[in-house]
């Protein structure tokens, strides 16, 4: 994190306003991520080939780690990049997975304030069938937004897998992305 070490720390759990609920619902109800799903998948995959996308993504491997930084950009809008936060994690629990936890630190700096709202997403607990490995699916996931004085930043989407004979090989991240994000997905609420 951005200097913790130096801050000074407050972690409270990460709950939404009623407000917030309804205007989230709302932009799912209009499909208005559409907009930003599509040119983050392409962006994602123009970063692999070393091209210049839509939009800013930078690229998450290490040895057990596979994910993507989403950075803010002006066009989106706070709230958008906010409920688009809030979209990955749904979209991840609609694959099965269990929402561990729901947190925000505040750590406060001499000359800085940052923020981070982190959802910690688990598998469901089950063999892979045959096997009496774990199905680890696409290992645990860790979504975070960050934002610094209040404004945003950036989203980081891991898959933090295990490397344990008791689990099975983790899915690859590129499809967990694709489930997330859905390409293909047409917005059908297009005026006539």
């Amino acid at each position: 994190m951005l200097g913790h070490e130096n801050g000074i720390a407050t972690c409270t759990m990460l709950k939404r306003s009623g407000r917030y609920e309804a205007d989230y619902q709302a932009w799912l109800h209009d499909r208005v991520y559409l907009h930003w799903t599509g040119p983050f998948f392409k962006s994602y995959h123009y970063t692999k080939a070393n091209l210049t996308g839509p939009l800013r993504v930078q690229l998450v491997q290490d040895a057990h780690v596979r994910g993507a930084v989403f950075f803010y950009d002006p066009s989106i809008g706070d709230s958008n990049f906010s409920f688009f936060f809030d979209l990955l994690k749904d979209r991840v629990q609609a694959l099965g997975y269990t929402l561990h936890s729901c947190d925000k630190l505040k750590v406060r700096h001499e000359r800085y304030t940052e923020e981070v709202e982190k959802h910690v997403l688990t598998p469901p607990a089950s063999d892979l069938p045959g096997t009496s490995l774990c199905n680890q699916l696409y290992g645990n996931v860790l979504l975070d937004y960050i934002k610094v004085n209040s404004r945003p930043g950036y989203i980081r989407f891991i898959a933090n897998a295990y490397n344990d004979a008791y689990f099975s090989k983790p899915l690859p991240f590129d499809e967990l992305l694709d489930k997330v994000l859905q390409p293909h997905e047409e917005n059908t609420n297009q005026p006539t």
